[in-house]
């Protein structure tokens, strides 16, 4: 075999690795090789004083016509620069996972049917204010599935449900230290640099506008991207369309108006933008 051949099936079978991380709103669902799995909620912002324990409840559906087996263990998460998460279930520096407690470790769901899986933090007396952030992994049996031109490789599927638990008077500190304009997928997009100074996770939302220089009004849509504590992330604003609606250029330069807010604070914006 050739350095081009087995790179090509290590790409498949890299590939073939499916997994699907969650952090949107909707119920998160894989079909792949038998894992027919639908979770609901995908993600949890929970409160919590120190001392006190909170309860919660996942629903796992199994959506194919026969029983499944599910393997349930959690795991520290970091997320890159354009939103992407990265799983380690080795226990980091500082993981808060030793506060939670699983209900139990294997199950198995009947094939339609549905899994009240429970799960619970218990924060210590003396935890001090903060964020404790864990993913709940979802896994189902490994399959051994044959390429069309290669050897059988592994196939498992995963979701992740991403856990949010914030501690005491914990709270974000947002502030935008930067705008420009970057190419995002193809286009140029106004973006802003967002700082959390404080000690839990943010979302920026809100309401923004503007009329670019060709004349054309345009509402803009805020990334949901967390900004987690400590961390300065790029948040970009996309024109508003339909979902058939062809990509609208924006002809620069373009100014953006309109409210920022995040948590319970709300600031007024207005900013420039051009390549």
């Amino acid at each position: 075999m050739n350095n081009s051949q087995a790179g090509s099936r290590l790409l498949r079978a890299f590939f073939l690795a499916l997994y699907v991380v969650v952090t949107a709103s909707c119920a998160p669902s894989l079909y792949a090789q038998g894992f027919a799995a639908i979770i609901s909620p995908p993600r949890f912002e929970l409160f919590a004083k120190p001392g006190e324990k909170t309860r919660q409840v996942v629903e796992i559906t199994n959506a194919s016509a026969q029983s499944a087996r599910y393997y349930l263990k959690t795991a520290d998460w970091t997320l890159d620069k354009t939103g992407g998460v990265a799983f380690d279930e080795t226990l980091t520096a500082g993981s808060c996972r030793p506060w939670v407690a699983i209900e139990k470790r294997e199950i198995t769901v009947a094939g339609g049917g549905r899994y009240r899986y429970r799960f619970e933090v218990s924060p210590p007396v003396d935890a001090p204010a903060g964020e404790c952030r864990f993913a709940l992994l979802v896994e189902g049996d490994e399959q051994v599935v044959k390429t069309t031109d290669g050897p059988a490789v592994p196939v498992a599927g995963r979701i992740a449900v991403i856990v949010y638990v914030i501690v005491g008077s914990a709270a974000p500190k947002l502030e935008i230290v930067g705008t420009q304009v970057a190419l995002i997928n193809g286009n140029s997009t106004p973006v802003l640099q967002v700082k959390n100074s404080g000690n839990a996770h943010g979302r920026l939302d809100g309401f923004l506008s503007g009329t670019d220089a060709d004349g054309k009004k345009l509402e803009f849509t805020i990334s949901t991207l967390p900004i987690l504590s400590g961390e300065t992330r790029t948040i970009s604003l996309t024109v508003t369309r339909g979902e058939k609606d062809p990509p609208v250029k924006i002809a620069y330069p373009v100014t953006i108006r309109g409210n920022l807010e995040w948590a319970d604070k709300s600031t007024p914006f207005e900013q420039r933008f051009a390549p």
